[in-house]
């Protein structure tokens, strides 16, 4: 899989929130202080809890000074492209060029016919954003003769061109579906999708050989479109520095509510991902790659370490190491349901390490990584079925679970228990498709003997998902009928019984193997 050589950028998303209006625009400036450098809202006029999203980006503008600015994104059906294409121009010279253009076909076709818009079929959606990027590229191009002509089947344009925008504004385009993925080969300038949105971290591969292969028979480099990515949870430097290198991402946008975490994304993490990145490609230039060096130089920490335990020169001195101290989360036993969707009696163990063992900070941190990720599930999960047995009780009314779900870390575009159940189960989808792309096969390398543990752990995340997706049909159901509660109370208990359990064998079986290893 290919890295593009784009430089990196790193992007806040800040969650548009109308009751919390001066606190969005603080996170912007502080985004900007602290380094970032993109800073994106999503735009949903048909969520009165939102604000307008382009007078937002207006006034952000001009209360920063360097930070790019975007959408995450237009739904092209609410935002006609001759208006789309003089509102982001005007914005762009205003701004003096710090404007991108995001756009999406529009997925919420119900939500768009109940402001106006057309309803549009997913395909002629597809040909109406062709028709609109047609629009709003001409628009742009002052230089042309003539006013723009467009007489397509969504759209009749006759009107004067321009204003110029002050630089060349690129296009990005959400798109996750092939048709989607071959306008953007030829037409867009970036594709935005979101992680979560993704069965697995290896679709970013399969979009990128649907787009190289749309814009090469467009006469365009693949090199021409940019990857950007929206990321679900915040990731380590390493594993944001394998999907730059593995994948070509040069864009990570974070969900940005916490001042902390916008320091610390941009202060640690976005420094020592570049930092792993220009090493991995300053090594690429220097030295030849086999299909095999190709392979080793994907894994730059994990390299890194394995060299400092073998030279006695480097590495964390001797007094700084220590026992292992990160401690496995046992398993309870307590199950909510008799229902058993795998037998815990027949998974395998891994080989027992040398007790005596010990371990640098450094190894330390990663095996403390993996249960503070799982930590963070787990507590999510507790407060999903805290909000379940509210809804259940009585105890809380609509306004009441919007307001709660407000301040939850995983959160979507209406602020319902649907959509907070939706949010946590595509977290944990990505977290586990992380693990089976990056994680996993950096371990089955350094230790073979961990291949049937690891082969188990792939099956239950298997299993987990199917689980989730039961958990998806039981929340549709719920919102359309309340009397669909109980089902749903039977499907989180579901999950709740299986992902304890395997987060509790996942540490049990890999908290040593990556202190030794790592990501």
């Amino acid at each position: 899989m290919p890295d593009y050589g784009h430089d990196l950028l790193f992007g806040a998303n800040i969650v548009p929130s109308a009751q919390q209006a001066d606190t969005v625009v603080a996170l912007s400036q502080l985004a900007e202080r602290a380094g970032f450098d993109l800073v994106s809202f999503q735009d949903h006029p048909y969520q009165p809890a939102f604000l307008d999203t382009w007078t937002l980006l207006s006034y952000v503008a001009a209360a920063t000074e360097r930070i790019r600015l975007a959408a995450n994104v237009h739904p092209l059906p609410l935002r006609p492209p001759a208006m789309l294409a003089q509102a982001a121009a005007s914005l762009d010279l205003l701004s003096r060029g710090r404007f991108e253009l995001a756009l999406g076909s529009g997925g919420f076709r119900d939500a768009i016919s109940s402001m106006g818009g057309p309803r549009l079929t997913p395909g002629q959606a597809v040909d109406a954003l062709e028709e609109g990027i047609a629009i709003i590229r001409a628009a742009w191009d002052t230089d042309a003769a003539g006013d723009i002509g467009h007489s397509g089947e969504h759209y009749q344009v006759s009107a004067p061109r321009g204003p110029r925008p002050a630089h060349d504004i690129g296009i990005w385009l959400g798109a996750y579906k092939p048709r989607m993925l071959r306008v953007t080969g030829r037409l867009a300038d970036g594709w935005l999708p979101s992680l979560p949105y993704l069965r697995s971290v290896g679709e970013l591969g399969e979009g990128n050989a649907v787009i190289d292969e749309a814009a090469a028979e467009a006469g365009r480099s693949p090199r021409d479109i940019r990857r950007l990515l929206n990321l679900g949870e915040e990731l380590p430097a390493d594993q944001l520095a394998e999907l730059a290198l593995t994948y070509g991402i040069s864009v990570f946008n974070i969900v940005a509510g916490d001042p902390r975490q916008i320091q610390r994304f941009a202060q640690e993490t976005a420094p020592a991902v570049r930092e792993l990145v220009a090493a991995e490609r300053d090594r690429a230039v220097r030295e030849p790659v086999t299909t095999e060096r190709d392979r080793a130089v994907r894994e730059p920490a994990a390299a890194e370490r394995d060299q400092a335990r073998q030279d006695t020169g480097s590495g964390d001195t001797p007094q700084d190491d220590a026992p292992l101290p990160a401690t496995p989360t046992p398993d309870d036993g307590v199950r909510l349901t008799d229902i058993r969707v795998w037998d815990e009696a027949a998974r395998p163990t891994a080989p027992r390490s040398d007790p005596g063992r010990r371990y640098t900070p450094a190894e330390q941190a990663n095996a403390q990584h993996l249960i503070d990720v799982h930590d963070h599930l787990r507590g999510e999960l507790a407060q999903l079925r805290d909000l379940v047995d509210q809804v259940a009780a009585g105890t809380i009314d609509a306004g009441a679970a919007r307001s709660h779900i407000s301040t939850m870390t995983m959160r979507q575009n209406n602020w319902t228990l649907g959509a907070y159940c939706e949010s946590y189960c595509r977290l944990v989808t990505m977290h586990h498709s992380a693990e089976d792309a990056m994680v996993f096969p950096t371990l089955r390398r350094a230790e073979p003997a961990l291949t049937p543990v690891i082969d188990r752990l792939e099956e239950e995340h298997h299993a987990i998902h199917k689980i989730l997706e039961r958990v998806d049909r039981a929340l549709v159901a719920f919102v359309g009928d309340p009397a669909g509660l109980d089902d749903l109370r039977t499907a989180v208990d579901l999950l709740t019984d299986s992902l304890l359990s395997h987060l509790s064998y996942e540490e049990r079986e890999l908290v040593g193997p990556l202190a030794r290893h790592g990501f």
